[in-house]
């Protein structure tokens, strides 16, 4: 039997996908009932899943009516990537401390194996230009990275802001026909920069990161109002 906890944690990741695919895009409307008769399960944990979605700011909470998918704009992606770059660039520069970088090589193999797979497979997506599979791969990625040289609570908060990143380009980008130049693909390469403790080339992906990030914006029509 499926826990009720997990079932509302299953829940709020099937409906995150949705979002993220732009199969629930921007402003759409639903209730606890029509989303529990859609997975077939009760209201209750389907409650809990919008209200978690909800904290993590991918809903609006309408009185009486349900939820809505929040709708982003321009300035609030730009805003994002800038909170995002500004702890990033924090996180690396802790890492480059003037006692060192922390020695990756001797953590734990399994996670660093896992880093550079969700690399491989992020950069073979981004090759692709499938969109979907390179999401995936890419949360997973980077909240890996993070647990690895960063802290839980960091790790969580960049997490939320790479997620609503997402969920405000997906739509610029799914109408893009020249859609596999608008993907970033340094995964591998910042692995491997990290890896040989190499400052300079981690500073240059990352700046190149921000940059593709921010270019997205010049696209604004993609972005909604």
């Amino acid at each position: 039997m499926i826990k009720r906890s997990t079932l509302r944690a299953q829940l709020a990741g099937a409906l995150r996908d949705e979002i993220l695919a732009g199969r629930l895009p921007a402003g759409s409307h639903f209730t606890v009932k029509e989303i529990a008769e859609q997975y077939g399960v009760s209201a209750t944990p389907v409650r809990e899943a919008l209200v978690d979605l909800a904290a993590q700011g991918l809903l609006d909470v309408e009185q009486h009516r349900g939820f809505r998918v929040h709708e982003f704009t321009v300035d609030d992606y730009r805003s994002m990537v800038k909170a995002r770059m500004a702890v990033l660039d924090g996180l690396f520069h802790s890492y480059f401390t003037a006692d060192g970088p922390v020695p990756m090589l001797t953590l734990d193999d399994a996670v660093l194996a896992s880093v550079r797979r969700r690399a491989e497979a992020a950069v073979r997506a981004a090759r692709a230009g499938d969109l979907d599979v390179l999401i995936g791969y890419d949360l997973r990625y980077w909240r890996e990275l993070g647990e690895v040289i960063g802290n839980r609570y960091i790790s969580d908060f960049l997490d939320r802001l790479r997620v609503q990143c997402w969920v405000c380009s997906v739509p610029c980008l799914r109408s893009d026909p020249d859609l596999v130049n608008r993907l970033w693909s340094g995964h591998r390469e910042l692995a491997d920069a990290l890896e040989r403790e190499d400052m300079e080339e981690t500073r240059r992906i990352m700046s190149d990161y921000h940059r593709h990030a921010l270019a997205l914006a010049d696209k604004a029509s993609g972005f909604g109002p």
